[in-house]
């Protein structure tokens, strides 16, 4: 495609005939003719959008590059459809190209000399257009700003979103954290009530049973406890427990029950086994003297011997065991304090 060749530049300033030929003729009082050397002041370009006046002879370049770009299409459009072979052609609409007479200057197809449409009509909607925007790329650009705070708003909604989600996540974690702590509270508290009210209750029963117990004797020291180790006991440790006390100081029964023995028992001295109701037997044991007979019923308190030294001993004092049912021996003082009982 042919091209226009660029203006010759010249540094001589045009002749009289040139001027009164291509227009450039000046008043009386202009003075001589200079010649014009541009500067970096002198051609920079406006910013900002501005109109573009019509400029005398430059109808022939713009209609050249709108006929051009229309070949160009109208060829390749062309070859396209001729590429296809065996195929029916393909309708193809041209667009509407300027007469030749407006490719001439003075031709009837020139753009009025205040006109403000553009030569191109990229990134312009139909607003830009409706209010005379020319520039394309300003308004590529509004359009890019536009659609950036559009996405950023987005952005902005969307962690909003998210952290009024997390703050909602916290909250209700929270809430079941501190219900969780109030009913794990509530329910410790329970417990402690209840164990309480269960300790009060053992008491109050401890308190009534002591009132069928009584201790065996009085003004005692408690010297050995039941599974203390020594030589002194043929099992290797001690079986009972001893109430030291005075040579004579009254023994008592503990409970109610029956005698079935009394009498002198080897290493135990002088011993009376009483038994309860619900067949455990308490052993009084080394009595210096004893003041019932086997098969004789006593109740809680009665005096049933003194205490002594009889046996195998090192001083008076009254040696009691517990066996549950008449079987193995236990710990005395549990059995007391379970009675309500406390030597």
């Amino acid at each position: 495609m042919a091209s226009n060749p660029p203006a010759p530049q010249t540094s001589f300033a045009p002749s009289d005939k040139q001027r009164d030929t291509f227009g450039y003729g000046r008043g009386p009082d202009e003075g001589p003719w200079e010649e014009w050397n541009p500067t970096e002041e002198s051609i920079r370009p406006v910013r900002g959008r501005h109109r573009v006046s019509k400029q005398r002879g430059g109808g022939l370049a713009r209609s050249s590059t709108v006929l051009g770009v229309g070949v160009i299409a109208a060829v390749g459009a062309g070859g396209m459809a001729t590429a296809q072979t065996g195929k029916p052609p393909v309708s193809i609409s041209m667009p509407d190209l300027p007469s030749v007479g407006s490719l001439l200057p003075g031709g009837s197809d020139e753009a009025p000399e205040d006109s403000a449409t553009p030569l191109t009509g990229a990134g312009l909607t139909t607003a830009d257009a409706a209010e005379g925007t020319t520039d394309a790329g300003e308004a590529l650009r509004a359009r890019i700003m536009q659609q950036a705070e559009t996405q950023q708003d987005q952005v902005d909604s969307a962690a909003q979103q998210a952290a009024e989600t997390a703050a909602a996540k916290s909250a209700a974690e929270q809430a079941a954290k501190e219900k969780d702590e109030a009913e794990k509270k509530a329910d410790a508290e329970k417990k402690k009530a209840e164990a309480e009210a269960k300790e009060k209750a053992e008491a109050k029963r401890l308190a009534e049973l002591a009132k069928n117990y009584a201790l065996p004797t009085s003004s005692y020291t408690l010297t050995s406890h039941f599974g203390d180790s020594g030589s002194m006991w043929s099992s290797g440790h001690h079986t009972g427990l001893d109430f030291a006390a005075p040579t004579g100081t009254p023994i008592k029964a503990i409970h109610s029950g029956t005698v079935t023995e009394a009498g002198w028992s080897g290493a135990y001295g002088y011993r009376t086994v009483l038994t309860l109701d619900d067949g455990t037997e308490l052993w009084f044991c080394h009595q210096s003297s004893i003041s019932v007979s086997a098969g004789q019923k006593v109740a809680t308190g009665d005096v049933i011997g003194r205490v002594g030294a009889t046996g195998n001993v090192t001083g008076p004092h009254l040696h009691l065991e517990v066996h549950p049912g008449g079987g193995a021996a236990i710990d005395p003082l549990a059995w007391l304090n379970s009675k309500g009982l406390n030597p």
